[in-house]
């Protein structure tokens, strides 16, 4: 893989373990020569993966809506930063730059993206990986979720295996 998308929240949460794990991600990413592809803001996890990214020598592109820009959220150090007009435009142009796809994690923006990748795996417009890394439990509830949509015949059998999950990177 040449880059992943990452999907997080802009929110600092109040327990350290989730911008520790975006660090984390961010870092290991880069030592592996995979670059990051992701909201291009400079707060909460968002920052941090790419902060972490960046200081361990890594590409950081980052695909901002005009309106988050103007808003001073664009983080100013990255290796790219590409301004859009839409959050729709903004998710396309993710696509078009990753190989994949990893969802730490994020509130409803997050939700949507990841959302917006699943929809468009299960229409072929993708064939990329799409992976949640599932920080202290935080997933659990959407995993039971996922499957229970599955159960009830929402989501088709050969799609249940489009969302891979695991608490570690390596697990991903």
């Amino acid at each position: 893989m040449k880059r992943i998308a990452v999907y997080c929240g802009s929110a600092s949460p109040a327990d350290p373990v989730y911008i520790e794990a975006a660090r984390t991600l961010g870092r290991t990413l880069a030592e592996r020569g995979i670059g990051v592809v992701y909201g291009g803001g400079r707060l909460g996890l968002m920052g941090a993966v790419a902060d972490a990214a960046l200081e361990a020598g890594g590409e950081v592109i980052g695909v901002i809506p005009t309106l988050l820009v103007n808003a001073e959220v664009a983080h100013k150090g990255l290796t790219s930063l590409e301004v859009c007009e839409t959050m729709h435009e903004r998710k396309a142009r993710f696509t078009e730059l990753a190989d994949g796809f990893v969802n730490l994690p994020g509130g409803t923006g997050t939700m949507d993206e990841l959302w917006e990748a699943m929809s468009w795996a299960q229409l072929g417009y993708h064939a990329d990986p799409i992976g949640l890394l599932n920080i202290a439990g935080y997933y659990d509830k959407l995993v039971e979720f996922w499957e229970h949509m599955g159960k009830v015949g929402f989501v088709r059998p050969q799609h249940q295996g489009l969302l891979l999950v695991d608490s570690t990177i390596d697990g991903l």
